[in-house]
């Protein structure tokens, strides 16, 4: 008796769905493998037999739910229990359209891997708003495309192997000549499309379960022990998919109210204190404020930051950043508060760190809140910030005009200024050299009103990692392509410091020196889930009024405006989630950043990692690889845990609720 097609298992068109399956999750994985190797870097020196395991493990599950939402209607189309549609013409599109499909998972999930160092997590959707006003990346698609040829020669050969090893159904409605081939055809591609319901639904959510939620990226971490480790979990297209159209912030249910999370911890400043007083006590001093935040400038390119690193004998990139050092203020310990750019902006103007998503891509950025420019507009101040990129370049100048500064100054306003070299000082990449825009800055802080306030961030030391064609060889490559970069920003701030020193307004002046977030490391204390977020908080009073030390605290970007509104003698209530440095004993200053879901918080020696629901490790500050965990074994565990949780509900309560401004 001759089989019926739609029995034949090299015929069905079920065979052909799970095959074609199980091709996608097998490229799937070699794209994680890729990402691994790419950023070998940053995942090597901790994963073993086991914790890779566990990584691809997890995987399967983020996966699964990539590939069928990815895949749904190529699911239906193959399942669909109508037999008139089995030609092959169907088959043909159908092919297409999983190969297509899952090319663009591809192409995601290889890009991805190159763009990883810069965020160190997946890219969800607010990657889109991040570079929504940028025109050049077109340029940098390309030089990252030839850098990486190893990657698209990668990606062609997946695509190419999925269209050549695709498994057509043999199934055709001609075959199906019998009222009883069609009924049979019918009952069979029925039965296995309900079968194929729940579990696609399955595969989506995580589970079946009816206590279990649809998986979430920090779901991730279950499977990991290390933060960073998550991306390796993770999917691109799931990350994506995951986060569209998602509410970023939920408040937590660590609290009753904010007011008895007040009692641990509040980001209300001088709450207490009167700003009417009369007291010369109390009168404000109205010094110029310039605030310089600098391009990837991590902590670890400083020399004068790292004298015990290589054994004593690290010289670092930054020999007048050193000086400038030996004049100022700095701290043991300092961090960031976010891996972007648009995450540093917040986090130094306004104190407001980065938790789960960019703060100004999220729904909450339309709240009320304002920046140290704005509390000193206020009083008086003239403000101004400067950005050597085009105009509405990653939004700072939208964020600026949002929270108080009245002049914002970029790449068409130096251009426009004949005391200056216009547009053939454009990088050709992201805005003008360093060299050229902060002596443009200083001419213009010289044109400006005492007391003012101004903020400054730098382009050069950024990714594709140049330097001007008449320093080429003057910088040449170094260990890391970045590190040719820091010494040219370097020059540039010394050149600045020199020219500023000259004028008029350089003693009446409080400069502080930050930067925006790290980037590449050749040192692996450096390269650890704390160490990626070190960056310098320096803070200089040419009046020597402000004693230069290296002081025994923890120091962050989030508490730059309280520790400058405080030397200030700034009087009136404000929000900021950071500490004044200058008045909070050593052992009462913190750090607080994100990563990947897990929440970093530094203090009292120690580092706490808590995903949001228990500590997953702590570690010695001493512990510079963070080696030894010793959850249990430290007596400011519980102090940590409540804190910690006390910082992320008044983070998420005030997000939600617009309460980014202290109550009148």
């Amino acid at each position: 008796m001759k089989k019926t097609p739609i029995l034949d298992h090299k015929a069905s068109s079920v065979v052909a769905l799970i095959i074609n399956l199980f091709m996608a999750f097998v490229v799937y994985n070699i794209c994680r493998v890729a990402y691994m190797l790419e950023n070998y870097s940053y995942f090597g020196g901790h994963l073993s037999a086991a914790s890779l395991w566990n990584i691809f493990r997890g995987g399967f599950m983020f996966d699964r739910s990539a590939i069928v939402y990815t895949n749904v209607l190529y699911i239906v189309l193959m399942l669909f229990p109508l037999f008139y549609k089995e030609t092959q013409i169907m088959h043909k599109i159908e092919k297409w359209l999983f190969v297509v499909v899952n090319s663009i998972a591809v192409v995601v999930n290889l890009s991805d891997s190159v763009y990883f160092p810069y965020t160190l997590r997946r890219t969800t959707t607010s990657v889109f708003s991040e570079f929504s006003n940028d025109n050049n990346l077109s340029g940098i698609f390309l030089t990252e495309t030839v850098r990486h040829w190893y990657l698209v020669l990668l990606g062609i050969a997946l695509i190419f192997l999925m269209w050549r090893l695709y498994v057509s159904p043999q199934v055709l409605a001609s075959q199906l000549k019998t009222v009883a081939d069609r009924v049979r055809y019918t009952v069979i591609m029925t039965l296995c499309l309900a079968a194929a319901i729940p579990l696609c639904i399955g595969a989506c959510r995580g589970g079946l379960g009816s206590g279990i939620r649809p998986i979430t990226i920090n779901n991730a971490n279950q499977y990991v022990d290390r933060p960073i480790d998550c991306a390796l979990v993770l999917n691109t297209p799931f990350a994506l998919l995951r986060t569209i159209g998602k509410s970023v912030f939920s408040v937590p249910d660590y609290f009753a109210s904010l007011n008895e999370a007040e009692k641990t911890f509040s980001p209300i400043k001088n709450k207490d204190k009167s700003a009417d007083s009369d007291s010369t006590n109390t009168a404000m001093r109205k010094k110029n404020v310039v605030i310089i935040i600098v391009e990837s400038f991590g902590r670890e390119y400083i020399g004068a930051l790292n004298k015990s690193l290589e054994g004593g004998k690290y010289k670092g990139y930054t020999p007048n950043v050193d000086k400038l050092i030996e004049k100022s203020l700095t701290f043991k310990y300092s961090y960031c508060n976010g891996r972007k750019s648009i995450d540093g902006m917040p986090s130094v103007l306004c104190g407001i760190p980065m938790f789960v998503e960019p703060f100004v891509l999220t729904p909450a950025s339309m709240n009320s809140y304002t920046s140290i420019a704005g509390l000193l507009s206020g009083e008086g101040y003239e403000t101004a910030f400067f950005h050597g990129a085009n105009r509405g370049s990653m939004g700072f100048m939208a964020f600026a005009n949002k929270t108080g500064f009245q002049q914002y100054y970029g790449r068409q306003d130096y251009a426009a200024d004949k005391r200056f070299g216009g547009d053939a000082d454009f990088d050709g990449n992201w805005g003008i050299w360093d060299e050229p825009f902060l002596q443009y800055y200083c001419a213009k802080m010289s044109e400006m009103h005492e007391p003012f306030m101004t903020a400054v961030f730098t382009v050069s030391s950024h990714h594709p990692f140049v330097v001007p064609d008449k320093y080429k060889n003057v910088y040449k490559e170094e260990n890391l392509p970045i590190q040719k970069c820091i010494r040219y920003t370097d020059m540039a701030i010394g050149k600045f410091f020199d020219e500023a020193s000259k004028q008029t307004w350089f003693k009446n002046t409080i400069f502080v020196l930050t930067s925006d977030h790290t980037n590449q490391s050749d040192h692996p204390e450096y390269s650890t889930d704390l160490g990626r977020f070190c960056s310098p908080i320096i803070i200089y009073d040419p009046s020597g009024e402000l004693k230069a030390e290296v002081r025994d605290a923890v120091a962050q970007q989030i508490d730059i405006v309280p520790t400058v509104l405080s030397y200030l003698n700034y009087r009136k209530p404000f929000l900021s989630f950071g500490c004044d440095l200058l008045s909070t004993p050593a052992d009462e200053t913190f750090a607080i950043n994100y990563l990947n879901g897990t929440y970093q918080l530094v203090k009292h020696g120690y580092v706490l990692q808590w995903d949001g629901n228990a500590t997953k490790a702590i570690y010695s500050l001493d512990d510079k690889l963070m080696k030894n965990n010793l959850v249990g074994k430290v007596s400011y565990q519980q102090e940590m845990e409540q804190e910690v949780k006390a910082i992320v509900y008044q983070y998420m309560y005030r997000m939600v609720n617009d309460k980014l401004l202290p109550e009148k």
